[in-house]
């Protein structure tokens, strides 16, 4: 027998029983890659150590209590602990390999950032306003070839008529047909020329439209041509056109959108107004004499008209459906 403060080897430590099926398995994971390089980690005990009992922790049947022992003195989790003491090292592949597949990840990760930027960045309309503005001019010059031979066959119903029909009535149909805009006609007159302001132009070959950007600038609208030609014709003007396109009955000036219409012909600046008639009295009908709070407007936004005389224009004819006439039965 040993002294009483020291440990008899062949004397068991008193100890609470444990049931077997509530005893705590603490086995370690054998089965993960550095459980076969494990080796022990326990401080070896020399000859001279006095050793002393681990006392053995009563088993609790309260689960709170066994969830608080656990955690206390058993926080970290097996596998845990087996892959700390993992001591093999990794070859230069391994760590070089891994740095090089991390850089193409980020690289191919911020180029397609980049492309989804550059994508959100872009104008989806654009495209589609080009598009439609190129078929628009498509269907524009389909329309004048057909205008065209309207006014080629509308001359040569004119030439039948003059030969079956007597002078007077001749005169009547010559005044109204210059004044529907049906026939094309020449003589002296005088040209207005409106033009937008520096700042407002813009270049519309890459689909934008015209006027879209100058939202802050005053720029020619359809308005100040229905003044010029409102003046026009009160100054006893016989024929005017825009831009050559001819004012008839059925020929209106509108804006659709962001740019301006004669009848369904798109026109742009600079905007050039023509007028048959006396030269001397449209001139001055329209000058900045007589029109002084006009030319103020647009002289303070940027925009000078110019009036200079002929002696001789030709305008074309307009372009005109077939009018269907009502009338009251009897």
């Amino acid at each position: 027998m040993a002294d009483s403060g020291q440990y008899d080897e062949h004397r068991m430590p008193a100890a609470v029983p444990v049931n077997r099926e509530t005893a705590p398995v603490r086995s370690r994971a054998v089965f993960s890659l550095s459980a076969k390089a494990l080796g022990s980690h326990h401080a070896a005990a020399s000859a001279d150590m006095p050793i002393t009992p681990r006392r053995r922790r009563p088993q609790l049947d309260d689960d709170s209590l066994r969830l608080i022992d656990d955690l206390t003195n058993r926080p970290m989790d097996p596998m845990f602990s087996d892959s700390r003491l993992d001591t093999r090292p990794k070859s230069a592949f391994q760590i070089w390999s891994t740095r090089i597949i991390v850089f193409i990840i980020c690289i191919a990760v911020g180029f397609s950032c980049s492309i989804i930027v550059q994508t959100l960045h872009t104008d989806p309309r654009k495209a589609v306003r080009s598009s439609l503005a190129k078929e628009l001019t498509q269907q524009t010059k389909q329309m004048n070839s057909l205008s065209g031979e309207v006014s080629t066959l509308r001359a040569r119903v004119e030439a039948q008529s003059k030969k079956l029909a007597n002078p007077s009535q001749h005169d009547t149909l010559t005044k109204d047909e210059m004044v529907n805009g049906t026939i094309p006609v020449t003589g002296p007159g005088i040209t207005v020329s409106i033009a937008n302001p520096l700042a407002a132009n813009t270049d519309t070959g890459s689909g934008s439209l015209p006027r879209e950007s100058t939202t802050n600038i005053r720029v020619v609208t359809d308005g100040d041509l229905q003044v010029f030609i409102q003046i026009l014709w009160q100054a006893g003007a016989e024929a005017i056109s825009v831009n050559g396109y001819r004012i008839g009955v059925q020929t209106s000036v509108r804006t659709a959108g962001q740019t301006i219409l004669i009848g369904v012909n798109q026109v742009q600046s600079p905007y050039k107004i023509q007028a048959i008639g006396n030269s001397a009295d449209l001139a001055d009908a329209v000058g900045e004499r007589s029109q002084p709070s006009l030319y103020k407007t647009l002289k303070s936004a940027g925009i000078f008209p110019q009036v200079s005389t002929s002696k001789s224009i030709t305008l074309e004819a307009a372009s005109s459906s077939d009018i269907s006439y009502a009338e009251r039965a009897d």
